[in-house]
Parts: C-alpha cells; structure tokens; sequence
C-alpha cells in the first residue's frame, strides 16, 4: 500500500508539472523504476504513457475551456505528431540512440540559455504566422517532434513548448495550451503499441491514471491563474532538471 501510495502520489505532480511545461516523466518514470526493479522497462515505460494520456489529455481539455488554443497551429502538428511517432518508434528498433543521448544536454543547455538571456520571451502573444505558413510550420514541428518522442523521449513536451513559444510566437501560456494537443498525438501513438504488446500494468495505470488527473486540472488551474511569467519559470526550473538527468543518463551509458 505505501509504494501504491508514492506512486499515486508521483503521478499527481507529473501531472501538475506535464500540465504546465511538459517533464513529468522526471517524476513518475524514475519512481515507478524504484518501486518495481526487476520489471521490464518497456511494460513500466508503457504504463506510464497510459497514465500520462489521461493527463495530459484532461490539461488539454481544461486549456481548451479557459484558454484559446491555436487549433490551427495544433491540429497539424498533432496529426504528423502521430504519424512521425510510429516512424521514430520503428528507427530505435534497426539505429541505436546513443548520439541522441549524447546531444541533448548540449540541446537543452542552448534552451535554458536562450530563454534566459531574452526576458520578453514568451510574455507577449503575437502570432507569427497564418494560413498555409502556419500549416506548414505546425507540421514540421509536429513531424519533428513526433519523431524525436517515438525515437528517444525525454523532455518532449518542454520541447513543444520552447518550439511554439519560438516559432509562432506564442506566450507561454498559449503555448502550452497548444502543446498539450500535440503531446495527447504523441502519447496516444507510443500508447498504441505499448497496449499491442502488452506491456501496460492495467490496474496500475489506471490508478495512477486518476493521480494524474488530478494533478493536471491543479497545474492548468496554476498557469491560468499566475499567466505567462509563472509558467516561464517553471519552465527553466524543469530544463535545469532535464540538463542534469540527462547529462547523467549520458555519462553513465557512456
């Protein structure tokens, strides 16, 4: 009962933080690796991905009901999210990720920097793009991502984030609230073939399901009502935490 607590406990500030900025897997992946040591990676990795669809799909509702989502910049990079995911899942089975491992310190470093050194960045909404652009960008971004979540993982939806806030111009508020459509595409295609294969603890999953929830409609509740600077910095607080993890993870298999 007490790890089933933790665990319930993990999920809902997953999915407080994933709510907001995306990293919630900081949190639950590593706990729910502790509480079951001698389970296959892939069946703890998909039920994490199980819970976290819940969640990250009740912060999108939420979002949709309080803020007003691009859905012109989220419907496409949802769309290729999905496709591109499958294809990263399929090109870590035949190339392995290790220079991935390797880079994406590097990449997150550059992230915080950037964020940091431009004080306005993400404070003010104004649309860069429209029509076909908007479109065309939308999927680029969601091919590349999708990919890269299938391929890889960590981090995802920080990088959904930083991407709209960059690309579009979004606020973050804004942004996040786009992000989170992206990343239900991005879950629900890992999901897919996590649940084909069998490697989902259903009861489990389920009760962390409802942690997450929770913890989602508590952290969209949070960047609505503190805004854009709030979520900004949360944002270098879960990047900082993501440098180190994954500095670490590629220390260690190196």
């Amino acid at each position: 009962m007490i790890d089933f607590a933790l665990l319930g406990c993990a999920a809902f500030l997953a999915g407080l933080v994933d709510a907001v900025v995306g990293g919630g897997g900081l949190i639950q992946v590593p706990v729910l690796f502790s509480v079951f040591p001698r389970e296959i990676p892939a069946t703890l990795l998909g039920t994490s991905k199980f819970a976290g669809i819940f969640g990250t799909g009740a912060a999108a509702v939420n979002y949709a009901r309080k803020v007003r989502v691009a859905w012109s910049a989220a419907a496409p990079a949802a769309v290729s999210a999905l496709l591109l995911s499958f294809a990263g899942a399929y090109t870590v089975t035949k190339v392995p990720a290790d220079f991935v491992r390797t880079l994406l310190p590097f990449v997150l470093v550059a992230v915080a920097v950037y964020t940091f050194r431009k004080k306005d960045f993400g404070s003010v909404h104004a649309p860069l793009h429209s029509g076909s652009t908007e479109r065309w960008v939308a999927l680029g971004i969601g091919a590349a991502i999708g990919f890269y979540d299938g391929f890889f993982g960590p981090g995802t939806g920080s990088f959904l984030l930083f991407l709209y806030v960059r690309f579009f111009g979004f606020d973050f508020l804004s942004a996040s609230a786009a992000a989170k459509v992206v990343n239900v595409a991005c879950n629900l295609s890992a999901l897919m073939w996590f649940g084909y294969s069998g490697h989902i603890l259903w009861q489990l999953g389920l009760l962390m399901a409802v942690c997450q929830v929770a913890g989602s409609l508590v952290g969209t509740r949070l960047a609505i009502k503190h805004g854009s600077a709030f979520v900004r910095k949360l944002f270098l607080v879960v990047v900082s935490l993501l440098i180190v993890k994954t500095s670490y993870d590629a220390i260690v298999k190196w």
